[in-house]
């Protein structure tokens, strides 16, 4: 019984902390976040685990990023070619890839969490986050960092560390907010948090996020369908009326 209610309790507390709100905090600490949030919706923000065969969305994702954005996000203007052997190198075996969507199927925020292979840090993982211009200032830079908190406690993490430019203070300024401490040398900067172990929340939560974002996924890509399917007929359409009727 004692266990039926401590399940029970997690699930509830999972599904406050999806349904939170956006608070103007959120927005604030996105990466670039944009200003003027003034109001609180409650937002479902679905962040979806994403695997080898989405590798190409991962490269138009950071392609579509402008060469400042790309300097802060990689520490340096990344060309096309490099961004590419970037995707390429990509190991989803030991780390994990996060990614938010939209309608449209277009991944608009993403998120990067490499597992340390130095033995002295084992224990610990890197985070890197992009977001799309037209995405900001909704807190989806936050989104991801607590996503990936989460999933790093659940898989034994002790410390998640960000490594950006010091000029990349909308990255670093979710770091602290999330209460990490950030060392400055010269042009860079190193944010460290510290994590507590897992717990039934935080793996009850990882659960549902999951499930969730799946199946906003799937209906996301029945809807696409379906729109490119009627979209495909009114072209069709429109070709019959152009071939009845040729323009004078």
């Amino acid at each position: 019984m004692v266990q039926a209610q401590a399940l029970l309790k997690a699930s509830l507390n999972a599904g406050r902390e999806l349904l939170r709100p956006l608070t103007s905090a959120d927005t604030s600490h996105d990466t670039e976040a944009q200003s003027g949030a003034s109001h609180h919706p409650l937002a479902l923000v679905p962040i979806r685990s994403i695997g080898p065969s989405e590798r190409e969305r991962v490269a138009t994702h950071l392609i579509a990023l402008a060469e400042h954005d790309r300097y802060l996000r990689f520490g340096y203007a990344a060309s096309d070619e490099q961004v590419h052997r970037y995707v390429t190198g990509l190991d989803f075996e030991r780390d994990d890839i996060f990614g938010i969507y939209n309608r449209k199927l277009e991944l608009i925020a993403m998120a990067h969490l490499a597992f340390s292979v130095d033995p002295q840090r084992a224990s610990c993982a890197e985070f890197g986050v992009s977001v799309l211009p037209h995405a900001r200032g909704r807190g989806y830079g936050a989104r991801l960092f607590d996503r990936a908190v989460m999933h790093s406690r659940n898989q034994g993490v002790t410390m998640v560390y960000i490594h950006a430019l010091s000029e990349n203070t909308p990255m670093l300024k979710i770091a602290r907010n999330a209460g990490a401490s950030v060392v400055r040398d010269g042009s860079e900067s190193e944010a460290h948090l510290m994590l507590p172990p897992a717990t039934l929340d935080t793996h009850v939560s990882e659960i549902v996020e999951h499930q969730f974002a799946e199946a906003d996924y799937v209906v996301k890509t029945q809807t696409k369908r379906l729109h490119d399917f009627i979209a495909g007929v009114q072209e069709v359409r429109q070709g019959v009326r152009d071939a009845r009727h040729p323009a004078p």
